[in-house]
């Protein structure tokens, strides 16, 4: 039996390490370009090494180098919805941007739909909710998307714009604390987590823990941030939005934050739909604006 077990050891680790470099030759395009703005359906890294996150990419015409943005979607503690959910896109959202000269990438993170794996997010609840970590795990996931597409050709290194909404606009308030050469600026629609607490509108689990790390998250933050909020967003309502940009001001950070008017029949979602899209163009293009770094010696050439 020594000599089987001493056999089927090694076997067993070859094997696992076969399926990993087979997982981490997957990563890249999965498919031909389509429309619009070249959609292409992309693997990426998440942080779990054992999770491929499922992605739409989309470019302008062209080979770049192209500034990149990564769009982070919302998401929801209901353990059976997050596995039903479709592949983010937020297609109006990324055609405005590509005609700003942007590739956008588009990640499903772990513990949601296609992409599966664990829930590494997780608020841990709603009366003791772990906002820091929920927020830091969404920006590391982020991150780790990030970091991949600014090692392709057609990608500059620096000017990455970070777009968040809602979960995914609270991960991105935790990247503030990036270098600014390669995140120039990060824009979140109706940032936050815990909203509709209970199923019940205006209703938010833990508010305070919530103002207390978006606090914490402003701590070394460089990265200025534009903050939308509809007025008529029941999950985290202007007044309580404004209360989280501030105590992100107070800590450090540097926020410009917008209230628009109300939208449709819940402003919470204006971020995925191509009315609400333009809703906020004026403000989206205001954002945009900021000073665009020049080109870093990491930049890619055309």
């Amino acid at each position: 039996m020594l000599s089987l077990k001493a056999f089927l050891v090694p076997v067993l680790l070859m094997t696992l390490w076969l399926a990993n470099a087979a997982a981490e030759g997957a990563f890249g395009p999965q498919g031909a370009e389509g429309e619009p703005n070249r959609a292409q359906a992309w693997l990426v890294p998440s942080p779990d090494p054992k999770v491929a996150s499922h992605a739409v990419l989309f470019r302008p015409p062209g080979d770049g180098p192209f500034r990149l943005a990564v769009i982070a979607h919302a998401s929801t503690e209901n353990v059976l919805l997050r596995g039903q959910m479709p592949q983010p896109q937020y297609r109006p959202l990324a055609s405005l941007l590509v005609t700003r000269g942007f590739a956008v990438l588009v990640p499903e993170r772990p513990g949601h739909g296609a992409t599966g794996g664990q829930y590494l997010e997780d608020q841990r609840g709603c009366d003791e909710a772990d906002y820091a970590h929920s927020g830091r795990a969404t920006a590391e996931e982020i991150s780790t998307a990030l970091t991949y597409l600014r090692g392709q050709p057609f990608i500059r290194h620096d000017g990455a714009l970070v777009v968040g909404h809602s979960a995914g606009g609270w991960g991105a308030l935790a990247l503030a604390n990036a270098d600014p050469a390669e995140v120039s600026s990060i824009i979140v629609f109706a940032a936050g987590r815990g909203g509709h607490a209970n199923g019940f509108p205006n209703q938010i689990c833990a508010p305070h823990a919530l103002v207390a790390a978006a606090g914490e998250f402003a701590h070394g933050a460089r990265v200025p941030v534009s903050w939308l909020v509809a007025a008529n967003d029941s999950y985290f309502s202007p007044d309580f939005s404004r209360k989280l940009a501030d105590a992100f001001r107070a800590g450090g950070g540097k926020v410009d934050f917008r209230v628009l008017p109300a939208y449709d029949g819940e402003g919470h979602w204006m971020a995925e739909t191509e009315n609400g899209v333009k809703f906020a163009a004026s403000e989206l293009d205001r954002a945009l604006k900021g000073p665009s770094p020049p080109p870093s010696a990491r930049a890619r050439k055309p």
